[in-house]
């Protein structure tokens, strides 16, 4: 069965889905605030839109549960409904109800540089087990990527820290991608249709390492920046 709770991270933070099968809200944020206290470090600080489908939500329901991200450090931005009725309640608090709200947003600045950059996201926290991550781009994250946390990227994944959890770097079929850590021992790497796993070998040195496509399978070098 699927996750009724879906947490991926954006460009504005993150994104919590609720799904359908909360048939009561009370259920539905209690549930959320239980997996928010699992993994208070990962969510301590976050910028949070909430996306309910169509899932009518009154204002005080949303008041409620503002206040109880607030009291755990989550700002609550924006909540994402078809139903008119949620539109107005998040209005009336003063929350967003869309991701983008003007075309203007989707312009990157100018950038005095001679070198072009490539779209990402940048998450600065451990993820704990259980996370996952999806992005069109490339992924970095300051902190270590603990066994059951996922990170699917377009692009390339950095881990500035030990990486043990599953990754999907050139998920959309780039096998130029790559993923580098500090210290590389995934539970299962794959690069666009490759996959591979980390070998069972205490004694293996730990140093940075980066792991690219070459020659038909998945190859693990020393990183030297």
């Amino acid at each position: 069965m699927d996750d009724p709770i879906a947490i991926k991270g954006i460009r504005e933070g993150l994104l919590v889905t609720l799904k359908d099968p909360f048939s009561e809200w009370a259920e539905a944020t209690a549930r959320l605030a239980q997996r928010i206290d699992e993994r208070r470090a990962f969510f301590k600080g976050a910028r949070l839109a909430l996306d309910v489908g169509d899932r009518p939500v009154r204002q005080h329901e949303l008041d409620n549960l503002k206040a109880i991200l607030t009291r755990r450090e989550i700002t609550l931005w924006a909540v994402i409904s078809s139903s008119a009725t949620t539109q107005g309640a998040a209005h009336n608090l003063g929350l967003e109800t869309q991701l983008v709200t003007g075309t203007e947003q989707l312009e990157t600045p100018a950038l005095n540089s001679d070198a072009e950059g490539d779209h990402g996201i940048f998450i600065n926290r451990t993820l704990r087990g259980g996370l996952k991550v999806h992005a069109n781009g490339h992924v970095t994250v300051m902190g270590d990527v603990n066994p059951g946390a996922e990170i699917v990227a377009g692009g390339n994944i950095l881990v500035w820290g030990k990486l043990r959890g599953n990754v999907h770097a050139g998920a959309n079929g780039d096998e130029a991608a790559v993923v580098a850590a500090l210290d590389l021992a995934p539970t299962q790497l794959r690069i666009a249709g490759y996959i591979t796993v980390s070998p069972n070998d205490k004694r293996r040195k730990v140093q940075p390492e980066i792991a690219s496509v070459q020659q038909g399978r998945i190859v693990a070098e020393v990183w030297k920046g």
